[in-house]
This record gives structure tokens, sequence and C-alpha cells, in this order.
């Protein structure tokens, strides 16, 4: 297993996830920005418009994806 805290993820806490693949982790993460959208907490707000920023640009999100993935990839297991 590895972990990665929501900030490492583009989130704005520290709230870790662990999985074994960085598609568990991105799934966790994703989920963990949908409850905080709910509650309308506003540094994930600001995450959030962060990564739909991105995602306008053509290539970025992928880009910052893969990044992501490296760096999952990267971290020893816990």
């Amino acid at each position: 297993m590895k972990t990665m805290t929501c900030l490492q993820l583009g989130g704005a806490c520290d709230k870790p996830f662990r999985a074994n693949t960085f598609e568990e982790i991105a799934e966790m993460s994703k989920q963990h920005g949908m409850e905080m959208f709910q509650q309308q907490d506003a540094a994930h707000l600001a995450a959030i418009k962060k990564v739909q920023v991105m995602m306008s640009v053509p290539g970025a999100m992928e880009k910052w994806y893969e990044t992501k993935r490296q760096e999952f990839e990267s971290l020893p297991e816990s």
C-alpha cells in the first residue's frame, strides 16, 4: 500500500488516502472532493476551481494525472 494526502493530489488538506494502485487513490480523492464540495469547504472549493481551470487547457489534465501517477509509483510501500 502507498499513501498520498489530499494536498499531494491537488486538494486542500492533509487527509491521507491509502491504496494499492493510483486509480484507487484517485477515486478516493475524487470522493473526498465531492464530500468537501457538498459541505462547501472554502479551501477545497478553491482547489476544485484550480482543477476546473486546468481542465480547460487541452492536455493539461492528462499531463497532471500522469505526473501524479509517477509520484505515486515512486512512493515507498507503507
